[in-house]
């Protein structure tokens, strides 16, 4: 949620996010840092990322450890707001690292011209599918989701109404005013969710797709945390749509941060043939202060550290081969067989346009 999970960006309560938020404190503060009070304290390299992006404090200290450079976190709102803002600030970056730009929005950083290249280590070990800048390496790959309508569960048990499985089911008028999705122009899974309604009708019919959702009453809300913790009657907080664009990796962690007992299965499920892949990406800040040890986090990404505590952190999924994977995940996640996908190219094509139009037809 993702955070991503997508990730995660992600956490699927609003318990969560407030313990990842707090945990994301903990981590972006001095107290982090490896060293005693005797030695000198470990130089710092900054990471501008989302408000998502949860890392454990033993894998921040470990890389202290490793490099003797301290990790401060800079996070900002959603990932479209991050990238933005390092493009207004390219070449004198608000911090070394870029986390959480994503294949929906990787075509603008990188013809803003935002990053520098850096081969990461772990490269060998992560498959060329995610390696969308292989020729270059301006971004470095590290986690996957997949952005997809969630549902409740007990809101459809008890009403005694199946949940919707397809795009098509979601503009039934049995399913009227129970959707929320996020603003495909400030917000990733926004985007991410048009991008797949475009890969499901064609250039040429998601219009028509999208007047039907705004006539049957979909609600639109900035961002991912908005959607979730505020609309989202599966989180627990009192709101009132059963319907959400969130994450496939969404239902472990509602089981994760719902109390010690593990139910049968997760209170919220996914609607597979809505999702859509998004792969997350970091890179090297042009203009960085810190370069050396900007490099040094990169490749400490990419590593099995970093990545196995990923998933129960931001809720993705690793992009390392071989990486293990929480029972939480096996157990409770729900494969997603034959994402929707688009080109990076076709998405830089038509990404602008594409909101543009959405934006009239749905924020009328």
């Amino acid at each position: 949620m993702r955070p991503s999970t997508p990730r995660a960006r992600i956490p699927a309560a609003g318990l969560p996010l407030l313990m990842a938020l707090a945990a994301l404190t903990a981590c972006g503060s001095g107290d982090s840092g490896g060293g005693d009070g005797d030695e000198d304290p470990p130089r710092e390299v900054t990471i501008v990322t989302h408000q998502s992006f949860v890392v454990s404090e033993s894998v921040l200290e470990e890389f202290t450890e490793r490099t003797g450079y301290r990790v401060n976190v800079l996070r900002s709102g959603d990932a479209g707001v991050v990238v933005n803002q390092a493009v207004l600030t390219r070449g004198d970056p608000e911090g070394d690292v870029l986390f959480g730009v994503d294949n929906t929005l990787l075509s603008r950083a990188l013809e803003a011209g935002i990053f520098e290249p850096h081969e990461a280590t772990g490269l060998g070990s992560i498959p060329d599918t995610v390696e969308l800048d292989a020729g270059q390496h301006r971004v470095t790959p590290v986690d996957t989701g997949d952005i997809c309508v969630n549902y409740d569960r007990a809101w459809f048990a008890e009403r005694d109404l199946d949940p919707p499985r397809t795009f098509e089911d979601l503009a039934e008028p049995a399913y009227r005013d129970l959707l929320v999705v996020q603003n495909a122009a400030t917000s990733s899974p926004g985007l991410g969710f048009l991008l797949a309604t475009v890969a499901a009708f064609g250039e040429d019919g998601w219009q028509d797709y999208w007047r039907d959702l705004a006539d049957n009453g979909v609600e639109v809300v900035d961002g991912w945390e908005q959607a979730y913790n505020e609309r989202f009657s599966g989180a627990g907080q009192g709101g009132d749509r059963p319907l959400v664009v969130s994450y496939a990796t969404s239902p472990p962690a509602g089981v994760v941060f719902g109390g010690d007992e593990r139910p049968e299965e997760a209170p919220t499920g996914v609607a597979t043939a809505t999702c859509f892949r998004q792969i997350e990406f970091a890179g090297l800040l042009r203009g960085a202060a810190n370069p050396e040890g900007g490099r040094a986090l990169l490749d400490f990404m990419t590593g099995r550290a970093f990545q196995e505590d990923m998933p129960l952190q931001m809720f993705v999924n690793p992009v390392l081969e071989g990486a293990a994977l929480p029972e939480e995940f096996t157990r409770y996640g729900e494969p997603v067989e034959d994402p929707l996908t688009m080109d990076p190219e076709d998405i830089a094509a038509g990404r602008d346009a594409w909101i543009d139009e959405w934006t009239s037809l749905v924020l009328r």
